[in-house]
């Protein structure tokens, strides 16, 4: 979740691609707060197949439930190479009760992963192929507009497509085909990590019932 930036001298560190930022049940005293790149939380099934159930983009808290928890429940890996901010507890804790309350933005962000994860549960449950990819694509994009990386509906797009069907639950092939159809019908362009929304609204409109 994009939240207002703590007031405080925290550290600024770069994460290089593939490097984890934190490891299944690994303890932890600080949180970090996307500046640059992206990131996700994943689990492994015991046969090694992957499910993306967060992504982290610029401006989001990485991951706000581990102030309350002291340790991350899964793990969480770069897909970019990547800049953070470390923010430790005790400089959160510090500033609640002032004019801006460091734990009550903590709460918020968990409340947007919460309320994230819900409708992902819906897309995963309910939705076909093409509504899960577009309404993956037009919520990405709708993120990172308040970070200023959108420009003429241009954007960013790092994910592969190995990514994107480990978000969606299908299989690379799939999303291929999906991705092959948006491009042919004039809906997207998406080439050398750069995706472009050529026809919005349409895209939307494939996105079903997630912008109910």
């Amino acid at each position: 979740m994009t939240a207002a930036k703590l007031e405080t001298t925290p550290t600024r560190n770069e994460i290089r691609r593939h490097k984890h930022l934190a490891r299944r049940h690994e303890n932890t005293d600080r949180i970090f707060r996307v500046e640059e790149g992206w990131a996700c939380q994943y689990r492994l099934l015991p046969d090694g197949r992957r499910q993306i159930i967060a992504l982290f983009l610029p401006g989001d808290y990485c991951e706000a439930q581990w102030v309350l928890t002291g340790h991350a429940n899964w793990p969480v890996v770069a897909l970019t190479d990547m800049f953070v901010t470390e923010i430790p507890f005790r400089d959160i804790r510090a500033h609640s009760g002032h004019e801006f309350d460091g734990m009550k933005s903590m709460l918020g962000s968990i409340m947007h992963t919460l309320k994230s994860h819900e409708k992902w549960i819906v897309n995963l449950g309910r939705m076909s192929a093409t509504e899960r990819i577009c309404a993956l694509l037009h919520d990405l994009v709708e993120r990172l507009r308040p970070t200023g990386k959108v420009v003429s509906d241009h954007c960013p797009m790092p994910l592969t497509q190995y990514d994107l069907a480990d978000i969606v639950g299908i299989s690379s092939v799939h999303v291929n085909r999906v991705l092959q159809m948006l491009r042919g019908e004039g809906v997207i362009s998406l080439e050398a990590g750069r995706l472009a929304l050529l026809n919005p609204a349409e895209l939307r409109r494939l996105g079903g019932p997630a912008h109910a």
